[in-house]
């Protein structure tokens, strides 16, 4: 312990640490599986839960936006405003500059009991799976991904606030414009600073291990829904990587196209892999690699079909797989 009180930090980690030996706690192979959206909480670190009244900072960052494979992760990182020093001596960063190793290392510290990390840091996330992220947005009323992302921030700092945290400061790495998010955040917790900005996983240190947090548990999830040889075989999962569309063409279904939990089918790359791109090949058109299916039924008059509820107004391909209201309230 420093004579400020502040946990002494160790020596950075090396690059050429051990990977994480064991699953993360963030990492639910149950909702994975079965593509439903997790949260996951750390244990209040014992230095916030020894100092109630002093006034924590907290960050939160994303991994996983753009990519048309796996979830989306939410992550949060929290910690006294006294101990923030603490993040600068470990060279926490934007997760995309650091390598995968010097990521893992950081993960396995801030997960390790009686570390300095695990007693100063608290952390928390939310895996928005494939499926739930196609769901929202293929659905009538479309659930779009920014107002996803704005619903997986509150619940997470809502989660900690509601654990009794002091929590005082929240930067945001941000989504869309800065003014508007900030105003948004800033109108649900009047009583918390929120600061909203972009880069802001590279300016505060506190966002930065929220990054670090969100892109492991993000890299684990996709090696559990694919396969450890065959993460690698499916690239970055960005649309534009070679190595993700072919993994997509190797991997689907004509019929049903590809497993719900890992790919999300409100992207373009796969509803075009599947129906096709509009256009001739000049203009960039593509003939779908997908059969479409008729659904014939011997009905009586004034009878509605299965195939009447799988699309709104009779909506065809991708969006129409996910259904229209049946128009029925049920009690339980």
């Amino acid at each position: 312990m420093s004579s400020t009180g502040s946990p002494e930090p160790s020596p950075e980690p090396s690059a050429t640490e051990a990977i994480l030996p064991t699953t993360l706690p963030s990492v639910d192979r149950a909702s994975l599986t079965i593509g439903t959206t997790n949260t996951y909480h750390s244990p209040i670190p014992t230095r916030v839960a020894a100092s109630p009244t002093t006034p924590v900072i907290l960050g939160v960052d994303e991994a996983g936006r753009g990519p048309v494979l796996g979830p989306m992760v939410y992550a949060i990182a929290y910690c006294l405003s006294t101990d923030a020093p603490l993040l600068s001596s470990y060279n926490f960063d934007d997760s995309k500059k650091l390598t995968p190793a010097f990521r893992a290392s950081l993960m396995t510290i801030l997960t390790t009991p009686a570390s300095p990390l695990h007693e100063a840091i608290g952390w928390a996330t939310q895996a928005l799976s494939a499926k739930d992220i196609s769901a929202g947005m293929l659905r009538g009323a479309a659930y779009n991904l920014n107002a996803q992302a704005l619903d997986a921030t509150i619940a997470l700092i809502a989660g900690v606030l509601e654990r009794g945290v002091n929590v005082a400061e929240v930067y945001v790495d941000t989504v869309g414009p800065p003014a508007a998010y900030q105003a948004k955040l800033q109108k649900r917790f009047p009583t918390v600073r929120v600061t909203v900005s972009k880069k802001a996983d590279s300016l505060y240190p506190i966002v930065s291990a929220a990054s670090v947090c969100a892109k492991v548990t993000r890299d684990e999830a996709l090696e559990v829904l694919v396969g450890g040889e065959g993460a690698a075989a499916a690239g970055s999962g960005y649309p534009g990587d070679e190595k993700t569309k072919k993994w997509l063409r190797g991997e689907m279904d004509s019929v049903f196209g590809w497993r719900a939990e890992v790919v999300r089918f409100s992207w373009s790359t796969a509803r075009d892999m599947l129906e096709g791109a509009p256009g001739g090949k000049k203009a960039g058109g593509s003939k779908g690699l997908g059969v479409e299916v008729e659904w014939p039924e011997d009905l009586e008059e004034g009878e509605r079909g299965i195939a009447g509820f799988l699309g709104e107004g009779g909506a065809k391909g991708v969006k129409g797989w996910y259904g229209a209201s049946v128009g029925v309230e049920m009690d339980f």
